[in-house]
């Protein structure tokens, strides 16, 4: 998509592929092969088996033939953005200055789309580096409604989906996400204030708390990510766009009936309308 040779600047051709500047210049820095595929192991291990901590993973890495110890695999999750789903001790607490909202989903009757959205991030592996997908998903339909990358974890690509969302569809009245700095941060929080969405969080360590979301991270690295290599940014948004249109709108879900999200979430919209 972003061609160094073409004549237009790099700038005006990121403003015609709707993507960030950076992206153009994106290159892994300081992160060698070796470490790029340890990532792309634990990856693969932590979609199978989201309850495996640092320890387990190291295990199992051990098993395939890398020794590695458990401070690097807790030091990679960390920048993977990775957590075992299973309850720690002591990680309750609020990050410095950024207080913690009650999770509000449990007990929730959840009957029509729109009155509830999740959001969360996932690592995605490209080429000779990585990246960041955020998605936001309707809890009723689970269509995802909008969907960013980024190759840093700042909260403005999560801030840039949640406000394209809220434009097509309007805001919901929940909004459940975890404890991520993403969430936490005053950039999120100040969009859910300001179009009065009650603010829900799991319980740290607790992301079968967003399980939908949850589930579809699986579908989306068996399905689509873990068949490919992306070569670059601009591949991967290609490639990530069609399994995300093909995923809303031709892919049944026994949950839904075996209609598609697409199909549940747009038909009841267009009931109320009429």
């Amino acid at each position: 998509m972003i061609d160094k040779k073409e004549k237009l600047p790099m700038t005006r051709q990121c403003e015609l592929a709707d993507l960030p500047r950076s992206s153009a210049y994106y290159k892994p820095v300081g992160i060698s092969a070796k470490t790029l595929e340890l990532m792309r192991l634990i990856d693969q291990i932590y979609t199978e088996f989201p309850y495996f901590g640092s320890r387990q993973i190291k295990r199992m890495l051990r098993t395939l033939g890398h020794e590695v110890g458990r401070r690097r695999v807790r030091r990679l999750m960390r920048l993977m953005g990775l957590e075992a789903l299973c309850p720690k001790p002591n990680l309750s607490k609020p990050a410095p200055g950024h207080k913690i909202y009650p999770y509000l989903m449990k007990g929730l009757t959840i009957n029509r789309p729109n009155q509830a959205w999740c959001s969360d991030i996932t690592y995605i592996r490209l080429d000779g580096g990585f990246v960041y997908l955020v998605a936001i998903m309707d809890w009723y339909s689970r269509k995802i409604l909008a969907w960013e990358l980024s190759n840093s974890m700042d909260a403005s690509f999560c801030v840039k989906a949640l406000l394209r969302a809220i434009a097509l569809y309007g805001p919901p009245e929940v909004m459940n996400t975890d404890q991520g700095s993403q969430f936490t941060g005053d950039d999120w929080i100040t969009v859910l204030k300001d179009h009065r969405i009650k603010i829900s969080m799991d319980g740290r360590g607790r992301a079968l708390d967003n399980v939908f979301v949850e589930r579809f991270w699986r579908t989306l690295k068996y399905e689509e990510v873990y068949r490919r290599e992306y070569t670059g940014i601009a591949n991967a948004r290609k490639h990530l766009a069609d399994y995300i249109e093909t995923y809303n709108t031709r892919r049944p879900h026994s949950s839904l009936d075996d209609r598609t999200p697409a199909r549940v979430h747009d038909e009841i919209q267009v009931h109320k309308a009429a």
